[in-house]
């Protein structure tokens, strides 16, 4: 009987440990965090992010979005894409094999044509079946690119090797970004002088229940669900919380896959994404 009492408070003693450890550190994180947020506040209220948005000093960035399947969408996802207030931008939308008629539906809407295009990436991916751009200088920003099905990793491997830009964004392509996204995104790579930043992630948040008109957010509000407010609090809890703190002391270990930014020669140096895994913003 000894032992299962002795087992029984090791256990108790354990989970109390684990509970008083856990307490402690989030609340570390959120001490942390609200430091960084101050900052990151300060920082903003002296910003004119018009002069970013039209200098041609400002960080190049090319978008990379794969897109699979996604024919019900992807011409009004494109066109919010098109709306970024950004000058220094390409946008890159890798067709990873559809087997329903998104390609198709791209061609009509933006007026795309084959073309000739060199690829200096060197990174090993999936065959490319043909590149597009559109005939109509609106669009002159859009990149197409139809290649053979290899899976996300892969088709963001094939958007960085077509990339010309300084630094890549590597987004899903039904996320909508609100138009200042890559104004703030850039504001990290020219803040630092003394260090090179390699990375920068971007706020994730839920679009239930939110009022969207020609691929803009118009009308914020909370998921109506039980299950959606608990996904919106998560989401809260890990980039305003983990994030922040974590970026704040250099030992961020994760950019998200939805938005992130990166240094395209570190990447490329890096081999690019990895195939075999699930979680490739890690």
């Amino acid at each position: 009987m000894n032992w299962l009492e002795t087992a029984f408070d090791f256990f108790i003693y354990g989970f109390l440990f684990y509970s008083i450890l856990l307490i402690l550190v989030y609340g570390w994180i959120g001490f942390y965090a609200k430091g960084a947020i101050k900052s990151y506040i300060r920082k903003n209220s002296f910003t004119d992010y018009s002069i970013i948005a039209t200098s041609p000093n400002a960080p190049t960035f090319s978008l990379i979005a794969p897109a699979y399947n996604e024919g019900a969408t992807i011409v009004e996802n494109v066109r919010s894409l098109l709306s970024l207030y950004y000058n220094q931008l390409e946008i890159i939308i890798v067709n990873d094999g559809s087997k329903d008629d998104s390609l198709q539906r791209l061609i009509e809407a933006y007026d795309l044509i084959k073309i000739d295009y060199f690829v200096e990436g060197n990174i090993e991916t999936k065959p490319i079946n043909a590149i597009y751009k559109s005939t109509n200088p609106v669009f002159k920003k859009l990149i197409i690119v139809d290649k053979v099905n290899g899976g996300k990793s892969d088709a963001l491997n094939v958007g960085i090797n077509i990339a010309t830009n300084d630094y890549i964004v590597c987004i899903d392509v039904d996320c909508i970004l609100e138009q200042d996204a890559i104004l703030k995104l850039a504001k990290p790579f020219m803040d630092e002088a003394k260090a090179k930043v390699i990375a920068c992630g971007g706020v994730i948040r839920l679009a239930n229940n939110c009022t969207i008109v020609d691929g803009k957010i118009v009308d914020v509000n909370l998921p109506k669900t039980r299950l959606g407010r608990a996904q919106a609090l998560e989401y809260i809890r890990a980039f305003l919380l983990g994030r922040m703190a974590w970026s704040r002391a250099n030992g961020l270990m994760l950019i998200s896959g939805a938005f992130g930014a990166f240094d395209r020669e570190t990447v490329l140096q890096c081999g690019g994404y990895d195939h075999d895994t699930v979680g490739e913003d890690m």
